[in-house]
């Protein structure tokens, strides 16, 4: 029969899979589409509003050009999606950007792209939740006041599907991806159809009039306009983020692999690509209006809106004018984006482990995180994922506006020193091919590297202009925080790993001169004589039992006892005047140690094993910190030796079917 623990966790994670079957973890291209790219396929619910919001601080006129804006974010688009299908086929093995990095730039930069990376992936999450939050309080107006429930619940429902593994997060995300791209396609056909035919109508917000904020009531002209397009265009640059979880991910595809993650990087592109230009056409044409601060710089009917205004999100706006405002397809669509959503951040769950796994195997990061789960998922990985997501949702308050300040810096920072290590790449590969046909291929391939690194650093340059004040100093500390962190992390491994390297004339190859046992004694039981037993068949050179006197009476019951039964073992009290039952144990360890420091000293320690977790509150409660201080002690080894009670077998254990007392190795 299960444990009620154990149980539940077979409930909601699954059966554990078996290594012969891992190949069912890899997906298809129609599978592995949705599961890596939701991230991406799914920032069309929000890289619109922040383009049309941002641009709004200006006035209502300075709307007018976010499609420009959009166009300028598919021309990056682009040449990241072309960049990044050379990259997969360069390094196949799921390095990713961080693998790169480290090949071409050195040690240093890969762990800045590893941290900036892990930061970005959070945040994904985190607007990702936001944002599908957002949609459903547009549905139903009257969860507003629980959003920051809403996306918390989304953070801890995803991350429960990715604990169940990749087979199993991939067959669910399919559905709810693609049914989002049906939905949302046939909202761009219905609404182009009916602007060529003249029938589109206008959105609920056109007749709305945006007030400029302050500093802005001159429009986009001057610095501070220039300035806000730019901003404008690292917000709609979020649009980009997602394109690198596939390079981290092409191990999870079928083979071909490398040949499997382009052609699915390639959709991503044509997909995003169509259907932001889509939304940022018809919120042109419809003269869609949002804004950041709807109390301060909007007006409705020509008074400023109630505090308890309510502004649909693009999508929302477009559905209702396109299909009408009653219309079903509203919540249709609203249901679809949420799904996706709630997916996207699937694809941080997918990138973070993998790559934590690889930083933890290179020593950048406690080796746990390296470690597969029995679904095989990098269960710490995402248990790690889902704890920062949960308190970056809480402490922003699930405002989507505000996270985004903080997301693309981590994403442009890898993007940029990913295509600098891929122009180093190419320029090396080029040099070592003597073929004319070969070098003029790698030429080109060297150019597109160019091209992206130069692409990616200008919009990298934009958004610590525009955001640095705005929220992405934040992110910059963490990237920088976490760098140390791993170096730091690095540096303590390889201490250790150097300290513990073996040499042929090691001194910790030889045995010990002597063994010197102890035995603690808290009364005179069986579990002291099983000890005893225990001890003396070790054969040590001294053996001796040790009485903490901490109750006169307790202790002469003791000796008392120890005489009746004639017990052939020297028993030694030491004095415990302040009631300390660990101190005169160490001291005393300690002084046999001086006296013979090549000598190795055993402390046994007997040990009550019971059935009910409750139970051990009762039990070996002054064992346990004796144990863990002792550990400290170099040249000691604690034996812990286990008695059954009944109560937790069924029966008593003799001494003939007792299992052998657990012994810990000593420190050098």
């Amino acid at each position: 029969m299960q444990s009620i623990p154990r149980a539940l966790r077979r409930a909601l994670v699954g059966k554990p899979i078996h290594n012969e079957r891992f190949r069912d973890a890899v997906l298809p291209k129609r599978t592995a589409l949705p599961v890596f790219s939701a991230d991406a396929l799914s920032s069309v619910a929000y890289a619109p509003d922040e383009i049309i919001l941002t641009l709004a601080l200006a006035g209502t006129t300075a709307v007018a050009i976010s499609p420009w804006v959009g166009l300028a974010v598919l021309v990056v688009l682009a040449v990241v999606i072309a960049a990044y299908r050379q990259n997969v086929r360069a390094y196949p093995s799921g390095g990713g950007d961080y693998e790169i990095v480290s090949k071409n730039l050195g040690r240093t930069a890969g762990v800045g792209v590893g941290a900036a990376l892990m930061a970005d992936y959070a945040l994904v999450v985190a607007v990702s939740m936001a944002t599908a939050a957002q949609y459903v309080t547009a549905a139903l107006p009257g969860l507003a006041d629980r959003r920051v429930e809403l996306a918390v619940a989304g953070v801890l429902l995803v991350g429960l599907l990715n604990l169940r593994g990749l087979a199993f997060i991939g067959r669910a995300a399919a559905v709810p991806t693609y049914f989002f791209l049906a939905v949302l396609a046939a909202l761009l056909l219905v609404g182009v159809g009916q602007d060529l035919t003249g029938s589109l109508g206008q959105a609920p917000s056109a007749d709305r009039e945006v007030l400029p904020a302050a500093g802005f009531d001159a429009g986009l002209t001057g610095l501070a306009g220039a300035l806000l397009v730019l901003r404008a265009f690292s917000s709609g640059a979020v649009a980009l983020t997602g394109v690198e979880t596939i390079t981290n991910s092409v191990p999870y595809f079928r083979k071909p692999r490398a040949a499997n993650a382009a052609a699915t990087l390639g959709v991503l592109g044509a997909v995003s690509a169509a259907m932001l230009a889509g939304v940022m056409y018809l919120a042109d044409r419809t003269d869609v209006v949002v804004v950041g601060n709807p109390e301060e710089q909007l007006l409705v009917d020509g008074r400023l809106p109630a505090p308890d205004f309510f502004q649909d999100p693009v999508l929302g706006q477009l559905a209702k004018t396109v299909f009408g405002t009653e219309s079903l397809w509203f919540y249709v669509l609203v249901a679809a984006t949420v799904g996706v959503l709630v997916l996207a951040a699937n694809t941080a769950f997918s990138g973070f482990p993998t790559l934590a796994s690889r930083l933890a195997r290179d020593a950048f990061l406690p080796r746990q995180l390296q470690a597969r789960g029995d679904r095989f998922a990098f269960t710490n990985g995402i248990l790690l994922l889902l704890l920062v997501a949960v308190v970056l949702t809480v402490a922003f308050g699930a405002n989507v506006n505000s996270l985004i300040q903080l997301y693309i810096v981590g994403v442009f920072v890898s993007f940029t020193l990913t295509q600098a290590g891929m122009v180093r790449h190419w320029g090396r590969v080029r040099r070592m091919r003597p073929h004319p046909g070969v070098r003029r291929e790698l030429f080109g391939r060297r150019a597109v590297a160019l091209v992206a690194f130069v692409l990616c650093a200008a919009v990298l340059v934009v958004v610590l202009v525009t955001k640095l004040t705005q929220g992405a100093w934040i992110t910059l500390v963490a990237i920088v925080l976490l760098s140390a962190v791993m170096a730091g992390v690095r540096r303590h491994y390889d201490a250790v790993d150097a300290e513990l390297a073996l040499q042929p004339d090691s001194p910790v190859r030889a045995l010990p001169s002597r063994v010197h046992a102890i035995i603690y004694v808290s009364s005179v039981r069986k579990p002291l004589m099983r000890a005893l037993a225990y001890a003396r068949a070790s054969r040590p050179s001294t053996l001796e039992a040790v009485v903490v006197d901490t109750n006169a009476a307790a202790t002469r019951r003791i000796l008392d006892e120890w005489q009746r039964l004639e017990i052939p073992v020297p028993v030694t009290v030491l004095d415990a005047p302040y009631r300390d039952t660990i101190g005169p144990v160490v001291d005393h360890v300690r002084g046999v140690r001086r006296k013979s420091p090549r000598d190795l000293v055993v402390v046994y320690l007997p040990e009550y094993v019971v059935r009910h977790r409750w139970e051990r509150l009762l039990h070996n409660q002054a064992i346990r910190p004796l144990r863990a201080r002792l550990h400290q002690e170099r040249g000691v080894m604690t034996a812990s030796v286990p008695w059954h009670l009944s109560s937790a077998a069924g029966q008593d254990v003799g001494p003939e079917s007792a299992p052998a007392p657990q012994q810990r190795a000593a420190r050098p």
